[in-house]
Formats: structure tokens, sequence, C-alpha cells
């Protein structure tokens, strides 16, 4: 059978109240659709539900059995309602968000911020895992979002929002003082231990694809995972690393490291807010979105 949830609503309504005229009242439709409705779930369950009297109705036998089982689903739709519109309203869910640890601190600290001022009862969740892991999660679904730098040849099934630019450079210590104040070619370069950080990186991918470009030959003595490593490794003193200049802009500014001009300026990279397309995103999910896009989303 495949009887109209409808026809149960009023059957609920009618047996809970146990007159129809109270029903109809209730349900905001008038008692003839009222009766008209109860007949006909009657008719397509094959056996009557009430008995009529002076005071209203009850339940028969079949009435009976059914009712509970008919309360439990009005209820589940009622609950069914109510996280919906808890989650509309912003009073519940969870958003996941693929991210690296710098980019949390150099851009979506403010709007996490923000965002769970107004929202409190909405669950983040971020993953700082390799960008090509985080690329991975978001196509099966176990991420909402992605905010990371741009890669060369991106998928066709993303969609791009671009949030700003980054700089690529080479910084030294004050172990190298003779490449302070100085433009530097890159066959020069090469003759100092480079420091890079390890594939897969989009960093590392970018230059490595300028170098295979313009011919450039440079090889990194040592290579390191994590990006703020990379940092420290410059700092003691092992070597001329790359990096992302925003994101050490403090150690810069602070006078424990520089940067080492080159003749030929490195590319710069976006970072994006990648999502899948055709994807339904929570109530969250494009608040949130909103809010760091400062633009309406559907």
């Amino acid at each position: 059978m495949n009887i109209n949830f409808e026809l149960y609503r009023v059957f609920y309504a009618v047996a809970t109240l146990g007159n129809i005229t109270k029903a109809s009242q209730e349900l905001m439709i008038s008692q003839p659709a009222v009766t008209k409705q109860i007949k006909a779930l009657e008719n397509q369950l094959g056996g009557e539900l009430f008995i009529r009297n002076k005071r209203g109705v009850t339940l028969t036998e079949n009435g009976q059995a059914i009712y509970n089982y008919v309360k439990q689903g009005i209820n589940c739709f009622n609950n069914a309602e109510l996280v919906f519109s808890n989650l509309k309203k912003l009073e519940t869910g969870t958003i996941r968000i693929g991210i690296s640890t710098t980019l949390t601190r150099l851009f979506l600290l403010p709007y996490l911020e923000k965002f769970h001022h107004e929202y409190p009862k909405i669950v983040i969740h971020l993953f700082t895992d390799p960008s090509s892991k985080l690329r991975q999660m978001l196509k099966t679904g176990d991420i909402d979002l992605l905010i990371a730098k741009e890669n060369d040849n991106e998928d066709n099934d993303l969609t791009i929002t671009r949030l700003g630019k980054l700089h690529n450079c080479f910084l030294a210590s004050e172990a190298f003082p003779e490449l302070k104040n100085k433009t530097i070619s890159f066959k020069e370069l090469s003759t100092y231990p480079i420091l890079l950080q390890r594939p897969p990186s989009t960093s590392r991918d970018t230059f490595n694809n300028y170098c295979k470009n313009n011919h450039i030959n440079i090889t990194s003595t040592i290579e390191i995972a994590s990006s703020s490593l990379l940092e420290d490794f410059i700092k003691i003193g092992l070597g001329v690393g790359l990096v992302t200049k925003e994101f050490a802009e403090k150690e810069i500014q602070e006078g424990h490291l520089f940067e080492v001009k080159t003749t030929t300026k490195l590319p710069s990279v976006y970072f994006s807010l990648f999502t899948l397309k055709n994807s339904f995103h929570s109530f969250g999910t494009n608040k949130l979105i909103e809010i760091i896009t400062n633009k309406k989303t559907d």
C-alpha cells in the first residue's frame, strides 16, 4: 500500500482528541474534510478505525492496533522538522574544514571567531592533513570545504573561489651575511645548501614546475615535511630555504630571517576556497562560506 501520510496525520489528530470537530480545528480543515479523509484511510486499510458516539469517536480494535505505530511515525516526522528547523536557524550542526595549520593562523582564524560568536552551537572540525589528502577527502565527502593553495592544474569537479595571493621567496639567517641586501642569480644561489619542503607540497610543485619551465637547476640539500619546521632549519643556519613569505612575516620583521633577492622573480600562488561542484551544503557551511567570501550563498 502507498497511503498518503496526510491521512495518517488526520487519523492521529482525531484519535488523540477523540472528536472530529476538535481535530478539524487543530488541523485547520473543515469537519467534512476530516470525515472524508478518515473514510478514505479506512477504505485503503480495509476496516473501520473509529466508533462514532454522541461525545465524539473512540478507536476500534483495528484503530487501537495501529495507533501507537502512527504516533511513533508522527513523532519522528515532527522531530525531523524540528531538527531541520534547528539546522536552518544554525542551532545545531557540524562543519568539516580542510586547511593547513599555517593558513588557519594566517587567514581563517578571524572568520572562525566571527562565525563562532554568531553561531556558538555549530561544531567545527579542522583537518590539517597534506593538501593532496584533503583534496581527496573533499571529493569523497569527508570534509565540506577546503582552503588551500591552488595547483597548476585544478580538477574540473571543484568550485574555486579565490581568497588571496601568497608569495614564494628564499630566506636565510645571519649564517649567510653575504646574501643580505644583495640580489643574486639562481646559478649563484645553487652553490648554497638549499632547503625545500618535501613533496607532496603545493609550494614545492609550483617551484619544480617553475624551474623546469625556465631551465633552472636547483637541487635540495635537505627536504622537510613541515613548513614551520623548515623555517626553524633556516634559522639555525642549515641553508637557504624556499618558503611562503606571508607565513614567515613575523620572523622577517623580528630580524631572525631575511629575504634573499633573486634576479628572477619567483612565481606567486593563489590560495582559494574549494567545494565540490553540485554538492549539497548544510546551512552552517553555507553561512561560513558567506562570511569568508563576504558574499551571499544560495
